[in-house]
């Protein structure tokens, strides 16, 4: 099996999975507001739907893709936000769902059709087939994050987050570069332990600066989806401590990533006595 179909076999996993949590829900857990600013459970599924058919339209006919890159640069704060309101005022649950369905079937088809060697137009640099297919899976995982954490469910971790974590390390210069810092010289080393117990490591195994810890948690890390003090990712070396703190895996301007836990807590229960109308 080529690399390419084992990663798009992995996406289309990943997001049966994901299919699998949203596909019975009812109209008011669809609105159930998630860990993201702003957005409820269909705006999560509304951007991936987006996001795949944007990626479709980069494989298939990058000079209309180039469009959407001038929508990004001319609203780089708003881009996203807009296109997932748009389409959750578009399309009802069902019909949101079903477009999402149709659009990564079509995706799943192109990148497994696509020639050797072809190289996709993104928001940053172009990319292969393969990190083209890894990027949509960690969007797919992060956002299914998203959903689970607003519908109380936990996810067992899989081996699929070994392509999250890659292209979190590989992301690493890009967190410097998107806040405007220089980005460090020399090689990290990062050794991840996946949940049955495998090493999954990248770097020289001298390397000065290095990063340790579970495979969940550094991805949890990477997609911001967690607080660093909340995971057991430890850094040695200013320099990985400093990444640590900036890292992302995702496109885009430096997310604001999300609060501890115990803040976290605190705003909940704030927003409870508002409610209440307590003192």
């Amino acid at each position: 099996m080529s690399d390419v179909a084992a990663v798009v076999d992995d996406l289309r996993e990943e997001s049966g999975e994901l299919d699998a949590l949203v596909g019975g829900l009812g109209e008011e857990a669809w609105r159930r507001a998630t860990p993201a600013e702003g957005w409820t459970v269909a705006h999560q599924i509304a951007h991936l739907a987006w996001t795949d058919e944007v990626a479709l339209l980069a494989a298939t006919e990058p000079e209309r893709f180039g469009d959407e890159v001038a929508k990004a640069l001319a609203a780089p704060e708003a881009f996203v936000d807009e296109a997932a309101d748009a389409l959750v005022a578009a399309h009802a649950p069902h019909a949101l769902l079903a477009r999402w369905r149709e659009g990564r079937r079509q995706l799943d088809t192109v990148l497994r059709e696509a020639p050797a060697g072809t190289r996709i137009p993104w928001y940053g640099p172009p990319m292969s087939v393969a990190s083209m297919a890894t990027a949509r899976l960690m969007e797919t995982w992060a956002h299914g994050q998203d959903i689970a954490d607003a519908l109380g469910v936990t996810r067992p971790p899989t081996a699929r987050l070994r392509h999250v974590a890659r292209i979190g390390v590989r992301a690493r210069n890009y967190a410097y570069a998107v806040r405007g810092i220089e980005a460090p010289g020399e090689e990290f080393r990062v050794e991840l332990h996946s949940p049955d117990g495998d090493l999954i490591a990248y770097g020289p195994e001298g390397a000065a600066q290095r990063v340790t810890g579970p495979l969940l948690d550094f991805c949890l890390l990477v997609t911001q989806r967690a607080h660093r003090s909340d995971l057991a990712v430890t850094a040695e070396g200013s320099e990985a401590d400093r990444w640590l703190s900036i890292a992302q895996a995702f496109a885009g301007p430096p997310g604001p990533g999300r609060p501890p836990r115990a803040e976290q807590a605190v705003r909940g229960e704030q927003a409870g006595r508002a409610v209440r109308g307590d003192r």
